[in-house]
């Protein structure tokens, strides 16, 4: 996961920076500021919602500050986020994105244990028994 510092850095000084939402399968520093949600799983690299959000696609955001949760999704062309749901299951990922050359081993691993794991609605945890199961041992 790349460090996008640079990005809400430069977000913090521009007049509309504080009216963007920044969605990513990255990382931020301790000092990002504004609406910065990262380390969206599985990465675009794992087949993860990222990889297949589109030029004018509409994003719903909504965050409860007094109960720390939120939700991120994609709102279809009829308004609902069911749509939106069926709408990413059936895009292929986008070909215009690949992963930098320099994208550390660990950082790919990463990826496909959290596809390995159960994807975007297995969490972060990584899931032993179904990353076994995926990569079917030959011995047990």
């Amino acid at each position: 996961m790349e460090e996008i510092y640079q990005i809400t850095s430069a977000l913090k000084h521009l007049s509309f920076g504080k009216h963007v939402a920044v969605l990513t399968d990255a990382r931020f520093s301790g000092v990002s500021t504004g609406a910065c949600i990262g380390h969206i799983t599985p990465e675009a690299l794992a087949g993860g919602p990222i990889g297949k959000v589109l030029e004018g696609d509409l994003i719903e955001i909504t965050i409860d500050r007094n109960k720390l949760t939120g939700t991120v999704n994609l709102v279809g062309p009829d308004g609902t986020v069911e749509s939106g749901d069926e709408i990413l299951a059936s895009r292929p990922l986008r070909t215009d994105l690949r992963p930098d050359p320099g994208l550390p081993s660990d950082s790919r691993l990463w990826a496909v244990l959290q596809n390995a794991s159960g994807g975007t609605w297995g969490g972060c945890v990584f899931d032993p028994d179904a990353i076994t199961a995926a990569l079917k041992p030959v011995v047990s």
